[in-house]
């Protein structure tokens, strides 16, 4: 085994959720009576925690107008997130790589309160030994949270896999001295990722999945 922890991002990886994000950004812009950003600025936030991506989203808002907009935002991604969905095949990877007895973990710009009922509603509750989300640590690409996940499992960075699909997991993972895989069908596009020279790049989970039973 090359490697015992392998810590996923969740939304755009294993969730199917970045087309809401993008659409939650935007229609918090709207309420707020600004003009909502472009969606590719809007998709590059993603994976961050909600504060940073609002500011980098809609830079000339007010300070003191955050609050207000991160509160329009969970509003509309709450009125979808249950009837989001993992990306097919998702279940079938992480259930195969713990029974290969890898230990699993999340790493992700969500909440807690946000990743919990994610968690619940996708029946992955149990799968994942150990998680870290973006309040409860630095926001990507900082590496709190990989450290503190390898510290809690007594895994080394040498020994660690981090899998997302934006350039945030993978400089992450970079600042952490973890290996990068970055996959392709997620919030960012597939040049950027692969710019910053990841292990390999999937453009499917069917490819994440090949690769990570050849090489993992």
């Amino acid at each position: 085994m090359r490697f015992e922890l392998i810590v996923f991002d969740w939304d755009g990886t294993l969730m199917d959720s970045a087309g809401a994000i993008v659409a939650s950004i935007r229609a918090a812009a709207i309420d707020l009576g600004v003009a909502p950003p472009e969606e590719a600025r809007a998709r590059h936030v993603i994976g961050l925690g909600l504060h940073d991506a609002l500011r980098y989203a809609v830079p000339d808002l007010p300070e003191g107008r955050y609050g207000a907009m991160a509160d329009r935002y969970r509003h509309h991604y709450l009125a979808q997130d249950h009837q989001l969905t993992l990306f097919d095949g998702i279940g079938q990877l992480i259930a195969e790589l713990a029974a290969a007895g890898h230990a699993l973990g999340v790493a992700t710009g969500k909440s807690r309160l946000g990743l919990d009922r994610a968690l619940r509603q996708s029946r992955l509750g149990t799968a994942f030994q150990a998680t870290r989300c973006a309040d409860e640590c630095h926001s990507k690409p900082h590496p709190q949270m990989l450290e503190e996940l390898m510290a809690e499992l007594g895994v080394s960075a040498q020994a660690t896999l981090m899998i997302g699909d934006t350039t945030h997991d993978v400089e992450m993972a970079h600042n952490a001295g973890v290996a990068a895989l970055a996959v392709a069908y997620g919030a960012h596009p597939r040049a950027a990722l692969e710019a910053l020279s990841p292990l390999a790049c999937a453009a499917s989970v069917g490819e994440l999945a090949h690769w990570l039973r050849s090489n993992a």
